[in-house]
C-alpha cells in the first residue's frame, strides 16, 4: 500500500486528523493535507467533521449550562440567578441590538404611540452617553 493510499484510508475510513496521520506514518502534515484535498470526498468529509464539531461543542455548552443553573438553583439566590442570566445574554456578542438594550434599560425610555417607537425620556437626554440609542423603532 502506497503512502497516498494509506493517508486516504486513515483520513476517510479511520476518521483520523491530519495531525494524527502525520504522527502515525511520519509524513509532513502539509503533504497529508495536499493528498486528502485531491480526493473527491474531501469537501463532504470536511463539512461532516465541521458539523460534528459544532454538535459536540453545543452539547458541552448545554451540559455546562445545566450544571451552572443547577448550582444556582441550589443556592436559591435570586440576585445571583438574575446576574448570571444577564451576563449570559449580554456576553454572547460584542454588541447588542437596540431592542435588547431597551429591554435592559426600560426605565430610561418612554413609548410614543404615534410613531411606534421608544424615545429617551426628556429629563435624561442630557445625562446619557452618545452611544445610547435615542430612538428605537418598535413594530
Amino acid at each position: 500500500m502506497s503512502k497516498k493510499d494509506e493517508i486516504i484510508t486513515l483520513y476517510f475510513e479511520e476518521k483520523m486528523s491530519a495531525i494524527e496521520i502525520s504522527k502515525n506514518i511520519e509524513v509532513g502534515q502539509s503533504y497529508i493535507t495536499k493528498v486528502i484535498k485531491q480526493d473527491s470526498r474531501y469537501s463532504e468529509e470536511k463539512q461532516r467533521r465541521k458539523e460534528n464539531t459544532r454538535e459536540r461543542h453545543n452539547k458541552i455548552n448545554r451540559e455546562n449550562m445545566r450544571k451552572v443553573r443547577k448550582e444556582l438553583a441550589i443556592s436559591n439566590d435570586v440576585l445571583k440567578i438574575q446576574h448570571y442570566q444577564a451576563s449570559l445574554e449580554l456576553s454572547g456578542r460584542k454588541t447588542i441590538s437596540n431592542r435588547a438594550f431597551r429591554n435592559w434599560n426600560s426605565s430610561i425610555y418612554r413609548f410614543h404611540e404615534k410613531t411606534k417607537e421608544y424615545r429617551v425620556k426628556e429629563e435624561l437626554k442630557e445625562k446619557i452617553s452618545y452611544a445610547v440609542p435615542k430612538k428605537i423603532k418598535w413594530k
